[in-house]
């Protein structure tokens, strides 16, 4: 692991920089970054437009070690806009490694900090969002909170494709939620961190995702308290090769395998593997029913397939046929 040595203000130099010389860092914005130096512009550039008068600095963990593209843009912004930020390169990869080091970071480079929130670097954060995302926070006492993430599809597709859940919000409105699911739009409180072992995001999860889930589902049973703001939106390119039938299966494959995993891992000893042996084996019945009552309530066939395809992904998983969608081709 390496800190990018390029153009990147020091620690002590970025707080002087913050909205004013005696303000502190009270919100930090992780952004890990893979490859998509030209979205991560368009990123940083959303956080530069933030409409707050909170003092926060922005954390990029570029994780594409080879190129250090996204650490080159990353180091050129600070640099241009005076924005507080810190780029460091991460050499292990996989997703986990990133956001655990975007989150290590803050956490140490920012000890006055006690908000930390998180955006991908295909994603867009509408001008209220920090300030919605932390006055959540602070009015109603959550120590996680989540916003939507909403499509923007760079090219054209039939209408029953685009309605397709997987590119849509699963919640739909404003308030106390039992658990959220993923973190391209989320903000964890310093004491989670404080009270959750590390490594924060289980590496297990590194290339086939899902860490996300794993770790706020580990928060829920530690009691931690979750929040849904629906007006915080996040945009997010859905590129043309996602806009796909094909795509789309995948993805409840990958689902159903990451459903699959983190049963595994919370019923350990023989009665709790059984029951998920047990669970899987059941899926593939039960996803016929549920099909024909996403098919019923929405009338679109293909939505009605999801159900079957994270029941073939489970079943999948347990045969030992797991995914890896994050595992890095080389560059050629």
């Amino acid at each position: 692991m390496s800190t990018y040595r390029g153009s990147v203000m020091s620690v002590s130099d970025l707080r002087a920089e913050a909205h004013n010389a005696t303000s502190e860092i009270e919100a930090v914005v992780c952004v890990p970054a893979f490859r998509r130096p030209m979205h991560l512009k368009k990123t940083l550039q959303s956080l530069c437009e933030q409409e707050t008068k909170r003092a926060f600095a922005v954390v990029v963990v570029d994780n594409d070690a080879e190129a250090q593209e996204s650490a080159a843009v990353a180091a050129d912004f600070f640099k241009r806009t005076g924005m507080p930020g810190l780029c460091v390169v991460e050499r292990a990869q996989g997703n986990c490694y990133a956001i655990n080091r975007a989150f290590s970071l803050g956490l140490s480079a920012f000890p006055t900090a006690r908000h930390f929130l998180m955006i991908d670097d295909d994603e867009t954060a509408s001008p209220e969002w920090l300030e919605s995302m932390v006055f959540a926070a602070d009015m109603h006492q959550a120590d996680i909170v989540g916003g939507p993430v909403l499509p923007v599809f760079e090219a054209a597709a039939p209408e029953w494709l685009k309605a397709h859940a997987v590119f849509w919000p699963a919640i739909t409105r404003s308030g106390p939620v039992p658990c959220i699911y993923g973190t391209g739009n989320c903000l964890i409180a310093r004491k989670v961190f404080e009270g959750m072992p590390k490594p924060y995001f289980d590496l297990r999860f590194n290339f086939l995702g899902g860490g996300d889930m794993d770790f706020f589902r580990r928060c829920q049973s530690a009691g931690f308290r979750f929040y849904w703001v629906k007006e915080a939106e996040i945009e997010e390119t859905v590129p043309a090769e996602r806009l796909t039938a094909r795509w789309v299966l995948s993805r409840g494959l990958r689902i159903g395998a990451v459903n699959y995993l983190l049963d595994w891992k919370g019923y350990p000893g023989a009665a709790g593997r059984t029951w998920v042996v047990v669970k899987t084996v059941l899926a593939l019945p039960a996803s016929l029913l549920k099909a024909l009552r996403r098919l019923l309530q929405t009338g679109r066939p293909f939505d009605a397939v999801h159900p079957l395809s994270m029941a073939v992904g489970r079943t999948m998983a347990l045969l030992g046929a797991v995914p890896q969608p994050y595992r890095a081709r080389p560059v050629k």
